[in-house]
């Protein structure tokens, strides 16, 4: 089960990270050809790097969202997991205390 929590979240930062390279190659190629400005100066990598972002994130919001909903369900499951370990754990002592 560890691995399939795992294998969400490792998906989910993979796919986001394409989406970012994906526009990051797009933009740098529209800054190349004249269709967007290149910055001032020396800023064109960062200019590029922003834009990138700054498109990326709706997009991920947009098209991972299957996958954002399968990680948090992991996460949920693995907090309230923790939860009720505590609890019995808690619980535990209070029987030997008394």
């Amino acid at each position: 089960m560890s691995a399939a929590r795992t294998s969400a979240a490792i998906r989910y930062t993979a796919l986001r990270l394409a989406i970012f390279v994906g526009c990051f190659v797009v933009v740098a190629g529209l800054v190349q050809i004249g269709a967007l400005p290149k910055g001032l100066g020396d800023s064109n990598f960062v200019w590029v790097v922003l834009l990138s972002l700054v498109l990326s994130a709706p997009l991920s919001f947009v098209l991972l969202r299957k996958q954002r909903d399968a990680m948090s369900e992991q996460i949920v499951t693995r907090v309230d997991g923790a939860k009720a370990r505590l609890e019995a754990n808690r619980n535990q002592e209070d029987g030997l205390a008394r």
